[in-house]
């Protein structure tokens, strides 16, 4: 009988707020995957890294830092590979996805090479977008407002239409893209109204106003903004 395949969110960084479903499946877990990227420790790992029984076999996919798609999508194969022999052996398998895998997580990748062949269930994690929220105690979209999620590597027109139609905004993958995306906000005339977090959850954690926001920001940032008055009232 083949294995079952669980994609398991393990949420922003805290090690708290890694759900009780996800725990459990960790702890009794006889092989693991994760990928890193370029040789670096495995954020997600080290978030549950206690959680992950000593005898476990570990499935590690090595992500390229490159722009191109192909490197990556040959781990993602390679890796799925990996997974699918354990399967095929009868053993389940738990992969680790930082937030919520199928909220831009890695997950989703191998999902699309092995749910046609194997069970696959998916654990929803806390996303990054929910967590920062709740540590900078600004509501994300009351009553009928629209929550628009953007990512900051979109080009300057379009990241400038889609913040200047919508409510409320969530964008992520800041890092490199910080002064694109604040030259944006600031010409729109939002940039009281905008939110920088930086590492939510972690010790590192950084909140401020956008307008105080470090010259340079790291990959595990985001910028929230709702134009509305009093959102949760």
């Amino acid at each position: 009988m083949s294995g079952v395949l669980y994609g398991v969110g393990v949420g922003p960084g805290d090690p708290e707020l890694v759900t009780r479903k996800a725990a459990r499946l960790i702890a009794g877990a006889g092989v693991i995957a994760y990928p890193t990227l370029a040789g670096a420790p495995s954020f997600a790992r080290a978030i549950v890294a206690d959680l992950i029984p000593g005898d476990a076999e570990e499935i590690v996919m090595d992500l390229p830092m490159r722009a191109a798609r192909e490197p990556a999508q040959a781990v993602y194969d390679d890796g799925a590979a990996r997974i699918a022999a354990a399967l095929e052996a009868g053993r389940d398998v738990v992969c680790l996805c930082e937030g919520d895998p199928f909220f831009y997580g890695s997950f989703m990748y191998l999902y699309a090479r092995l749910r046609d062949r194997h069970a696959v269930e998916v654990v929803p994690g806390v996303s990054s977008v929910m967590a920062g929220a709740a540590r900078a105690g600004l509501p994300l979209a009351a009553r009928n407002e629209r929550l628009t999620v953007l990512p900051g590597p979109l080009p300057e027109p379009e990241l400038r239409a889609r913040i200047d139609g919508a409510e409320a905004v969530a964008i992520l993958k800041v890092g490199r893209h910080l002064h694109k995306i604040r030259a944006v906000i600031r010409d729109l005339g939002l940039e009281p109204r905008a939110i920088y977090v930086e590492r939510a959850t972690l010790a590192a954690e950084r909140i401020c106003p956008l307008s105080e926001a470090p010259e340079n920001a790291p990959y595990f940032s985001m910028i929230l903004l709702n134009k509305g008055d009093d959102p949760w009232l």
